[in-house]
């Protein structure tokens, strides 16, 4: 008796043992699995184009890295810890329940079966409210982002009942999939109950009549039911793993369609990295009849474009609303690539280029003006990460940006909020051209970037750039006709198709949009 006492003891010790190491190890690899899956999503997203992302929200992706993720990773840690000791606890117990009674062990297979068949269609059906749970998720945290982002616009025209509002409908959807999924889902743990009472209850009245025919003992009887409680406990342990790999399997799908989505813009086979491969050099750029649409069933939103962009010109860029300017410069960095036609770069189709190359010869200072947490100074280091004290402000001087950036406190070293928070537009726009300076490329495209610069420092940013920039290829995209109209050719855009190339003088002469424009805005200067 001292001998099984002792074994029983020392088996013990071993399980503690082994269930801290299990413990350990499951939280290390689960925590190392989600790391690397974040990391994965993350790469790819980076090398997504303009396109994928126009595919996935932003709150889309957000919530696949953050929330999908981290219900792969509970899982895979609980499946760790579960999925090594259930086994062999249903294994052993169901070795030593039929060497006790054959014909007794009959109903616990009998119950097995019944859960094999039903559980896993209650999963294949929650799998579904799963999905649809982490979409409404997808749509609350975008709500949630866009309220943030525009909390002073929402202020601003008193909107908060009606954020309060959305956020409660995208709120109130949410809960009623995850009740939808938490029910069917709670039906699992009744139903398990019912078929293992049920089998418990079978085998006590079945080993009654064995113990009372004398076909077995009342201590096998005892043990065999001690062993039911085994097996019954390693299928539940089975139930709650399922419930947790039927919405990490949800998750996975949504992760998966990230990482098997294939990035629309991809260097070529020859456009790989090495030493002979092309670079951005003069800054020349010519458009060869491009058309462009944002998807196969989409019309074009430009159609037959042509023209050239000699190196160290300046380029303007006007037209109506939604005429197709900012998808016209997107596509010389190759963020779209274009459906016909083709775009050179110092004579080389863009598609030619890696597309590191291709970007590094470009300064883009777009619509939407981005900055950064961190300094001024980190913001501006974007443009060129190794350039000097003197090199940032000197293109701060040229965005006529240094003096404002000195009349606050700490200088260059002001700490910028989320998005330049603290600075007002005019000086967000300033600070991104100075960003885009401080690279020094071989082409600067503008889009629409000084709107909200009063007319006389814009005059001197054009300045700087016949002063500083003379061999760089400017390309303007304005709505202010004065911010182009020195250019040395501009190009009028109606509705997708160039509608008039020439100087300021050539088209006010010879073509009536851009007469109808300039009309237009000299009567509002008037009035």
């Amino acid at each position: 008796m001292l001998g099984i006492g002792g074994l029983m003891v020392l088996l013990s010790a071993f399980a503690i043992v082994f269930g801290i190491l299990n413990a350990k190890i499951s939280a290390e690899a689960s925590q190392g699995f989600s790391a690397n899956l974040r990391r994965a999503l993350f790469d790819k997203i980076e090398h997504f184009s303009f396109s994928n992302i126009d595919h996935f929200s932003s709150a889309s992706l957000i919530t696949r890295m953050t929330n999908d993720t981290n219900q792969m990773q509970g899982t895979l840690m609980m499946s760790m810890r579960m999925l090594t000791r259930a086994p062999i606890m249903l294994v052993s117990a169901l070795v030593i329940a039929v060497s006790i009674n054959l014909r007794l062990s009959s109903v616990i297979f009998g119950a097995i079966i019944v859960l094999v068949i039903a559980v896993p269609f209650i999963m294949r059906k929650a799998g579904l409210l799963f999905s649809e749970m982490q979409q409404r998720l997808d749509a609350l945290n975008g709500t949630v982002r866009e309220n943030l982002i525009g909390i002073r616009v929402v202020k601003a025209f008193v909107r908060e009942g009606y954020e309060r509002t959305k956020f409660g409908k995208s709120n109130d959807d949410l809960m009623a999939s995850a009740v939808k999924a938490g029910n069917l889902v709670a039906v699992t743990m009744p139903l398990m109950m019912l078929v293992l009472n049920a089998t418990t209850i079978a085998v006590i009245w079945l080993g009654g009549n064995f113990v009372g025919t004398g076909d077995m003992t009342t201590g096998a009887l005892m043990s065999f039911i001690s062993y039911i409680m085994q097996i019954l406990m390693s299928v539940m342990i089975f139930a709650m793993v399922f419930v947790m790999l039927t919405r990490a399997r949800a998750c996975a799908q949504r992760i998966l369609e990230v990482l098997d989505t294939a990035t629309d813009v991809r260097d070529d086979a020859k456009a790989l990295p090495s030493g002979d491969m092309p670079k951005v050099t003069q800054g020349g750029v010519e458009f060869r009849d491009v058309s462009f649409r944002y998807s196969a069933g989409g019309g074009d939103v430009l159609s037959g474009v042509s023209f050239k962009a000699e190196p160290g010109a300046l380029v303007g860029i006007v037209g109506g609303t939604g005429s197709g300017k900012t998808t016209l410069v997107s596509l010389i960095p190759r963020f779209y690539d274009a459906s016909q036609g083709e775009i050179l770069v110092d004579g080389v189709n863009v598609r030619d280029y890696v597309q590191e190359d291709l970007r590094a010869g470009i300064g883009m200072v777009m619509q939407q003006n981005n900055l950064f947490s961190g300094t001024i100074r980190d913001n501006l280091l974007w443009g060129n990460p190794d350039a000097g004290t003197d090199d940032i402000v000197g293109a701060a001087k040229d965005a006529q940006a240094h003096n404002f950036i000195e009349s606050f406190p700490d200088g260059y070293e002001t700490e910028l909020g989320q998005g330049g928070v603290n600075v007002s537009g005019g000086q967000k726009q300033r600070l991104c051209i100075a960003r885009a300076m401080l690279k020094k490329p071989s082409i600067l495209i503008l889009d629409d970037s000084t709107s909200a610069v009063d007319t006389a420092t814009e005059a001197l940013i054009r300045r700087s750039f016949t002063k500083n920039f003379k061999d760089c290829t400017v390309i303007v995209v304005a709505q202010r006709i004065s911010s182009v109209q020195e250019a040395d050719k501009i190009i009028v855009l109606d509705d997708g198709v160039v509608a008039g190339i020439g100087t300021h003088d050539e088209l006010l002469e010879n073509n009536e949009i851009y007469r109808e424009i300039c009309i237009s805005q000299s009567e509002g200067v008037k009035h």
